[in-house]
């Protein structure tokens, strides 16, 4: 006698898998993810996520760009508006980056990766450049009040970007003790504006 099948009844199930895909992201990484052992989760057969994602990197890429979704608000709220003084704004921003990266660490991961692949979806690369715009901007406008150096600011922003990530990596690996991040996020916002201020 066949077992019965279990029915498509979820009412929110494609919002239930991303939230159950980004618990299992967050403890096992993107390996461990599996639709069959999230549906079993979820209480639904094991063909209902195909409703929503064809297959397990559709539901991955949908985590990465909700996440970009998510990386973008942090950043913008941070951001604020133009014409507020250059150091205040650049703090502010670093301060949401890194507070995003060591809050979803492997999210933040799968973001990256998933935006360089050659195949990325259209609407996952436009929402990293949308999360990504708002440091260029904000060195944009310091260079056009002639307070930072001339150059792409998009470059000038991943300098920036770059050396966050290294504070993030060391910190989670243990290597930063006794000094609290705030303060070093400082340190680096300081040496950041020294370095690109006009000679």
């Amino acid at each position: 006698m066949k077992a019965a099948t279990r029915p498509y009844h979820h009412g929110h199930l494609r919002e239930a898998l991303l939230r159950a895909a980004e618990d299992a992201l967050e403890t096992g990484g993107a390996r461990s993810i599996s639709l069959r052992e999230l549906s079993r989760q979820l209480g639904v057969s094991h063909t209902s996520p195909r409703r929503h994602f064809a297959g397990k990197e559709a539901l991955l890429d949908a985590l990465a760009l909700r996440g970009f979704e998510r990386f973008d608000e942090a950043l913008g709220r941070a951001a604020g508006k133009p014409g507020q003084e250059f150091k205040s704004r650049l703090t502010k921003l670093a301060r949401a980056y890194v507070g995003f990266a060591l809050k979803h660490p492997a999210l933040l991961s799968l973001m990256f990766d998933a935006k360089q692949r050659a195949d990325a979806p259209e609407a996952l690369r436009q929402a990293s450049e949308r999360a990504f715009g708002h440091a260029p901007a904000a060195f944009a406008e310091a260079q056009a009040a002639g307070e930072v150096v001339p150059g792409d600011p998009s470059r000038l922003a991943l300098v920036l970007f770059s050396t966050l990530l290294g504070l993030v990596s060391m910190s989670t690996g243990g290597k930063v003790k006794g000094i609290p991040l705030d303060r070093l996020i400082g340190e680096i916002i300081d040496r950041t504006i020294l370095g690109f201020r006009p000679r």
